[in-house]
């Protein structure tokens, strides 16, 4: 349906072009993203499961971590349904306002995840520079105001974006090279003055991810002088080791958002930002929990213990 505004003819939905290829091809990817959004609901519900049955992770480090899952799972959850049933349907499209809600909540949970995974580095820096004092300084209060920050900061600017992108008129033009509704994609389709918007995007909404990622280059580089203190280099390997899993989950979600969103607009390449986009939201949400876990023994003796116990009572 399309509403008539003076010269203009408003669209009422937007198509998702999606991943165009050979119906086969169609099937594959379906399949393929279908098992990789089982792997996204099992490791972060898993995870998130583990840390709220075992005694041994009711620490803060593993109370931001749960939250972490919470942020990847919800974000994820948003985009990826709607791109697995656009695989097998002819009709690709989805409604203004479903478009609207879709990059709302995106944007809320992605740029949640960012400050709580700040949070984690402020975790790490008392834990590791401050440890007489890690149990006051990251008390239960102090842990669940950071991450009411985290989700509330996200809620912010996640509505600063989606209130200037859809009080543009968008005419004629509704097909959107993406698989979700995207801002740079969608900029691309209005038939107004975007200028503002992308202005909005490179300074408000890089510097967040900036910031985010100054303040914790900033905790890691005490941690590193903390560390080098260290005289037994097994101490300094064991110290080290409990931030190594949250150093690769930065470096890979925020180095792809920051390429993303921070370029500016006559550099966006379709194609190249869906495959950029298919890491932050579908393969961080599946690395998240195996890095984590992997490199995490208490994660692993409570996932043990667990598997155990279940063996045992059959």
């Amino acid at each position: 349906m399309e509403l008539i505004d003076g010269n203009y003819t408003l669209v009422t939905e937007f198509i998702l072009l999606g991943f165009p290829a050979l119906p086969e091809l169609q099937i594959a990817l379906f399949l393929l993203f279908l098992t990789l959004y089982c792997m996204i609901l099992m490791g972060n519900i898993g995870l998130m499961t583990l840390i709220r049955i075992d005694p041994h992770l009711q620490t803060p480090m593993y109370f931001f971590l749960s939250n972490l899952s919470f942020a990847d799972l919800c974000y994820s959850s948003v985009i990826v349904p709607k791109m697995l049933v656009n695989f097998l349907s002819e009709n690709k499209s989805i409604s203004y306002h479903g478009c609207a809600l879709q990059f709302y909540f995106f944007c809320a949970f992605a740029d949640t995840e960012s400050f709580i995974l700040v949070a984690m580095a402020y975790d790490r820096y008392v834990a590791i520079c401050n440890p007489l004092l890690y149990m006051v300084v990251m008390s239960r209060g102090i842990c669940i105001r950071l991450i009411v920050l985290s989700y509330f900061g996200g809620s912010v600017s996640s509505l600063v974006h989606t209130s200037f992108a859809f009080i543009l008129k968008y005419c004629d033009k509704n097909v959107i090279n993406h698989f979700f509704c995207d801002l740079p994609p969608l900029l691309k389709l209005s038939c107004t003055d975007t200028s503002v918007n992308e202005l909005l995007l490179s300074t408000y909404g890089s510097s967040v991810e900036i910031i985010c990622f100054i303040i914790i280059v900033i905790s890691y580089f005490f941690i590193l002088l903390s560390v080098l203190k260290i005289r037994s280099s097994s101490g300094r390997k064991k110290t080290f080791s409990t931030c190594a899993s949250h150093l690769t989950s930065v470096t890979i979600y925020q180095g792809t958002l920051l390429f993303i969103y921070s370029r500016p607009s006559y550099l966006y390449s379709p194609n190249t930002d869906k495959i950029i986009s298919v890491f932050y939201t579908i393969i961080i949400p599946v690395l998240n929990p195996l890095i984590y876990s992997l490199r995490n023994k208490d994660v692993k003796d409570a996932a043990k213990k667990v598997i155990r116990s279940k063996i045992d009572s059959s």
